[in-house]
């Protein structure tokens, strides 16, 4: 493996965290962390879900997910349900709280990129979104090839 091509991409992992402010103990605008908000996104795309959904879409440490489900849960953001057909496994879903939180969120993360955006000329933007969509394509494409 070429040391440069690591450095590279190491240099630009840096860039891009600190221009999302990723550093940042919580998000803009908002009380959660980057994990957090995560769990709240995917809550919210997949309603109801498992803790297993979340550990596989979010590639996140079991302990972790399951400390901070059981915050979210104390603070009435999130309300767990048994499953009917299987007596181990319990849906997770956003209470009225948590749908209003993640829509703050989510307006807060929009705000975010917008301005990130908004100086550019419409052909950067383009030309930013294809080679992030080039970059994606080529992960996901090595994943596959990999049985991952």
């Amino acid at each position: 493996m070429d040391h440069d091509q690591i450095r590279a991409v190491r240099e630009f992992s840096r860039f891009y965290t600190n221009i999302i402010g990723l550093l940042n103990q919580h998000l803009p605008e908002s009380p959660f962390t980057l994990p957090e908000a995560r769990i709240l996104y995917e809550l919210n795309q997949h309603q109801p879900c498992t803790a297993s959904h979340l550990l596989e879409s979010l590639s996140m440490d079991r302990g972790y997910l399951s400390r901070i489900v059981a915050q979210f849960e104390k603070k009435k953001i999130i309300a767990r349900k048994r499953s009917k057909e299987d007596g181990r496994a319990y849906f997770l879903s956003l209470t009225a709280t948590g749908k209003k939180m993640f829509a703050r969120l989510d307006a807060a993360t929009h705000r975010q990129v917008e301005t990130l955006l908004k100086p550019m000329t419409e052909a950067q933007r383009k030309k930013l979104l294809h080679h992030m969509g080039e970059i994606r394509t080529l992960f996901i494409q090595h994943q596959a090839d990999n049985g991952k």
